[in-house]
């Protein structure tokens, strides 16, 4: 039976949420009310028994290091496979990779070691809830030697611009790949090929002094692979930027969107919490908004996303906004169209606005 490992290659996903990177990489930043973005990534890779992931961080991974653990709450603490984060290591002096190349060259023994014969490939920005054995199959049944993940959306958005669409044949192979902001057939960033093929093209990206292994190792070699594509129908976000990060989340207070992701397919996976039930005492009022567990309402509570152990003062107003961790809103503030980041404080009477296009974000552990 021909087998799959994981890789969540995280290399270029950058400082792309502004204040909320500033102390996390972008695949540990929360999303939806009690997940972090690798969740969805890392859920779909576990449910389709894929026993081993390899995850490629370049820098500020602590927080993704502590949500993740052993890789227990997605079954992959594992004797065998398993979860493996592994960090930069560049002190091979012989070293001439650039790029997301050095991670694969300084970690070619673990490719080498693993016992599968294919190779899944996903960053964190695509949201989705799905798992990948239909499209394995496909890939086999094709004989392809790389596979894509695609979509479409009816309305295509500013984060859209920065995704490469895909051109293809009545069959499915991709004759093209370009950044046609009017294409609205999307490449998600999810890819499948043979493990050996990998290697041959990091090692042939590396000898020419390439950076970007799909870029340089297969879209510039779009004419000689046979490239096929795997449309992706479910519900599904694109996220990458602040303004997608926002509205991405909004748009799961439709309980319509809310069902497609959560519920037409298996549970997302997360690390467990212990809170209590949220309180909702007798001043609160809260509509159409999700709230975690082991909040404290006392205030008003409207339109928006309340993680774990937020506490609402009497009086205090919360509209169109997401609320991190353990975030303290005292009596008489006022909050719209805002993000607080995990742990920040805002003192009595406070007034505090954005736009929907354009939401105030207020860094981790801030104090106003």
């Amino acid at each position: 039976m021909e087998t799959m490992m994981g890789l969540i290659n995280l290399e270029h996903e950058h400082d792309f949420l502004n204040e909320l990177t500033y102390f996390r990489c972008g695949a540990a930043v929360p999303f939806g009310g009690r997940f972090r973005m690798i969740d969805f990534t890392l859920s779909n890779m576990a449910k389709s028994n894929i026993q081993e992931v390899a995850i490629f961080t370049r820098n500020k991974y602590r927080s993704l290091m502590d949500h993740l653990g052993s890789g227990a709450d997605w079954d992959l603490d594992r004797r065998h496979g398993g979860l493996f984060i592994l960090p930069p290591d560049w002190n091979d002096p012989t070293d001439i990779s650039k790029g997301d190349l050095k991670y694969f060259h300084n970690n070619l023994d673990y490719f080498e070691r693993g016992k599968s014969d294919y190779v899944l490939i996903s960053g964190s920005q695509f949201i989705s809830n799905t798992v990948y054995d239909k499209m394995f199959q496909h890939h086999l049944d094709r004989n392809a030697d790389v596979t894509i993940l695609t979509t479409t959306y009816e309305t295509l958005h500013s984060e859209h611009n920065a995704c490469i669409k895909v051109v293809q044949d009545e069959d499915g192979w991709v004759t093209c790949l370009n950044n046609d902001t009017e294409n609205a057939h999307i490449f998600t960033g999810v890819y499948i090929l043979r493990k050996s093929l990998l290697l041959d093209l990091v090692k042939d990206c590396i000898a020419n002094h390439k950076s970007h292994f799909f870029l340089d190792g297969i879209k510039a070699n779009l004419e000689r692979l046979n490239i096929q594509t795997y449309r992706y129908e479910g519900y599904s976000a694109i996220v990458n930027s602040v303004e997608s990060y926002y509205r991405q989340n909004m748009a799961l207070l439709d309980t319509n969107a809310y069902k497609k992701l959560f519920f037409d397919s298996t549970p997302i996976m997360t690390k467990v919490g212990n809170q209590p039930p949220t309180k909702y005492r007798g001043t609160s009022i809260v509509t159409k908004s999700l709230i975690a567990t082991g909040c404290v309402i006392d205030g008003s509570v409207e339109n928006s996303i309340l993680f774990r152990g937020v506490h609402v003062g009497e009086g205090a107003s919360v509209k169109n906004s997401i609320i991190m961790q353990r975030c303290k809103i005292e009596p008489g503030v006022h909050l719209e169209n805002v993000i607080l980041d995990k742990d920040v404080s805002i003192s009595k009477e406070q007034i505090l606005k954005g736009a929907k296009e354009q939401p105030y974000i207020i860094a981790k552990r801030t104090i106003i």
